[in-house]
């Protein structure tokens, strides 16, 4: 049978049949195109459909593994912990002024040139 008559009798495009003689499938049209151009050519010229298509399997499963790169975990955690310890330090800085603005002792903070003598003789005199 030539390609033309292989063409009329399956209706599959003259150059879909080149391709598959040539085994170029990856120049078809899909996967789904490939394996109906795949039986009717098988029935056209008397192969076995279901024989053709688990020979076309076997050959894509060999050709068409790729291996599916690896990604590498984002490491982000000792970012993390280093704003947590961040964020720890500062707190414990607040905590620490505020606890010295409410317990500061009162009454020292007046300047040493006004002693209890002195106010006691701007009061009396």
């Amino acid at each position: 049978m030539s390609i033309g008559e292989v063409a009329r009798a399956t209706r599959i495009p003259t150059s879909a049949i080149e391709r598959i003689e040539a085994d170029h499938f990856d120049d078809l049209p899909g996967e789904v195109f490939t394996r109906g151009f795949l039986k009717a050519y098988a029935r056209a010229v008397g192969l076995a459909p279901d024989d053709v298509l688990a020979r076309y399997t076997a050959a894509r499963r060999v050709v068409s593994v790729e291996p599916l790169p690896i990604a590498t975990p984002v490491q982000r955690r000792g970012s993390r912990r280093l704003g947590v310890a961040v964020a720890f330090v500062l707190l414990l800085v607040l905590f620490t002024v505020a606890i010295s603005i409410v317990l500061r002792p009162r009454g020292h903070d007046r300047p040493n040139e006004l002693s209890a003598a002195d106010v006691a003789s701007v009061r009396l005199g």
